[in-house]
């Protein structure tokens, strides 16, 4: 699943948890990237891929116990854009597994982002007022700076976003959770809302709305 991964995992670990009330859920992430470099491989792909991407591995901790804290997920979601399989993924070739990363990818977000936005905070109780952060896994330059000026655009920014990309790069699944990390150690005000958004292969989004207590 990819640069997805990180949120559609959580999606998971939160249906084993709605079905086994008082466990608790480990949600590991490693990704190595950096073994899809192709070796002769000039094209803008493979550079961009190159440059772009790390390895990295992240763990985070879910839970269905009263005493444990955190912030609550409210709800969850995946959003899946149709005739778009070729815009993000993976060749299997002869060197390994060839990247395929379409130039397409940041306008596809932008015609998308408020039908992926709006009805899913709607589905679960809420709206863009009350969304006040965006824990968004940084795919690229481009992504991010799209996705910054439609969400700057509703007077919010993506700070921590751009910092872990500059800091990391991107790490595939892992990256939304050091991005998500960078809220948790930090004080948010009970009662604010946050969404981690993630983009993946398929072409397909990850959504999971989260508030603090």
């Amino acid at each position: 699943m990819g640069c997805a991964a990180g949120v559609s995992g959580i999606i998971y670990a939160t249906h084993y948890l709605k079905a086994n009330p008082g466990k608790r859920v480990a949600l590991v992430a490693v990704e190595c990237p950096t073994a899809t470099f192709q070796h002769g491989d000039f094209s803008m792909a493979n550079m961009v891929s190159a440059a772009l991407f790390g390895d990295g591995a992240a763990c985070v901790l879910l839970s269905s116990k009263d005493e444990d804290k955190g912030p609550e997920i409210k709800g969850e979601g995946m959003y899946h854009f149709y005739e778009a399989t070729h815009l993000m993924g993976f060749d299997l070739t002869n060197t390994g597994l060839q990247m395929i990363l379409d130039p397409e990818v940041p306008s596809m977000i932008e015609s998308h982002f408020m039908d992926l936005l709006v009805p899913f905070l709607q589905e679960n109780g809420s709206d863009l007022n009350r969304l006040k952060h965006l824990v968004f896994h940084p795919g690229g330059r481009k992504i991010v700076q799209t996705v910054e000026d439609l969400f700057g655009g509703l007077g919010k920014n993506i700070d921590d976003t751009r910092e872990v990309l500059r800091q990391f790069g991107n790490m595939s699944s892992v990256t939304v959770l050091y991005v998500l990390e960078r809220f948790l150690n930090r004080e948010v005000p009970a009662g604010d809302q946050g969404l981690l958004l993630s983009f993946g292969p398929g072409f397909s989004a990850q959504r999971v709305l989260i508030e603090w207590k």
